[in-house]
């Protein structure tokens, strides 16, 4: 498979997860207006609350992994694919104001002794809810499988965290009307709201780092490093950089080799070390500079040798 068929694909893959959202977003908005209507509850608002920024958030999705997909032009030429961290960003934005709402909402519920005016109509659609977000959450975790998409994966954080909320509004609807608890609605509508930004906050971390062009995890790294380090005629390897962007790895390094080789016997051993990568990590951008051995330019971490030192022999 090709880079651009692969990339199609992705594309393909993750416009399907995102349209997948969008409806059943839309679907749950309907109901839970009506719910609303029907129960005046304020755990079943903070629900509806949360839909309706699903829905514009999983809009967000759409454009982002769309714009994502895009191949690399003259004014991007690394591609497109921190649209992706833009639009999750957009996504945490929007659950942090939704927290905030219903945490207000519920406040002034419990300092007014509201009541739930009716639980049966809540019940059910929050039952209907529950059941089309497992269907979603489960064709998200495919995609994100496949793809590894950053905004299909806050999305699917999102939708996570609506089943419980789901569960919650169920809770807080019989507690108040069947059993008679009185505050239990707007309880539980601070819960979910305690939840929505707790979720908010984990799920920035990961498009901040993208966005900060965060270094590969130490594994991966280490990884990296072992698939170089292999070729006969390598010497070194300094000054690693690396990065992710969408679904798009980027590397760049210094590879010392021996100073009395000439250029097309250096460029030999570089096309060698990008096929070693391609083999280990499909896909991944590559560039290398290099450096004729003992020669480091470089001060601080940049400077530390990453190869493995050779195993010394015994002393005669």
């Amino acid at each position: 498979m090709t880079a651009s068929t692969a990339s199609a694909d992705r594309g393909a893959l993750t416009r399907s997860a995102a349209y997948a959202s969008i409806a059943v977003a839309a679907l749950l908005a309907v109901l839970k207006t009506w719910a609303v209507w029907k129960s005046d509850s304020t755990a079943m608002l903070g629900s509806l609350a949360d839909t309706g920024l699903d829905l514009v958030a999983s809009i967000a999705t759409l454009i982002g992994v769309w714009i994502a997909a895009q191949p690399a032009d003259r004014d991007h030429r690394f591609g497109h694919g921190k649209a992706e961290a833009l639009a999750a960003l957009f996504q945490v934005v929007l659950i942090a104001l939704s927290a905030a709402g219903i945490a207000m909402r519920a406040v002034g519920a419990l300092v007014g002794g509201e009541r739930v005016a009716s639980a049966d109509e809540g019940i059910v659609v929050s039952v209907i809810a529950m059941v089309a977000t497992l269907g979603l959450l489960a064709w998200q975790r495919h995609v994100i499988r496949r793809t590894g998409s950053l905004a299909i994966k806050t999305d699917n954080v999102h939708y996570q965290s609506d089943l419980l909320l789901n569960l919650a509004v169920i809770a807080a609807l019989a507690l108040d009307r069947f059993v008679g608890i009185a505050g239990a609605d707007p309880a539980f509508g601070l819960a979910i709201a305690a939840w929505l930004g707790w979720g908010a906050w984990r799920a920035s971390s990961e498009a901040v780092n993208h966005l900060m062009d965060k270094e590969w995890p130490d594994d991966k790294r280490e990884a990296f490093v072992a698939a170089l380090a292999g070729h006969p005629e390598l010497r070194g390897v300094h000054d690693l950089r690396t990065r992710t962007s969408g679904m798009h790895d980027f590397v760049q390094f210094h590879a010392a080799v021996d100073p009395r080789m000439t250029i097309a016997q250096a460029h030999r051993v570089m096309d060698e070390l990008e096929a070693r990568i391609e083999a280990e990590f499909p896909g991944v951008e590559v560039l290398i500079h290099p450096d004729p051995d003992g020669l480091v330019d470089e001060e601080g971490a940049a400077a530390e040798e990453l190869l493995p030192a050779e195993p010394q022999g015994d002393p005669q």
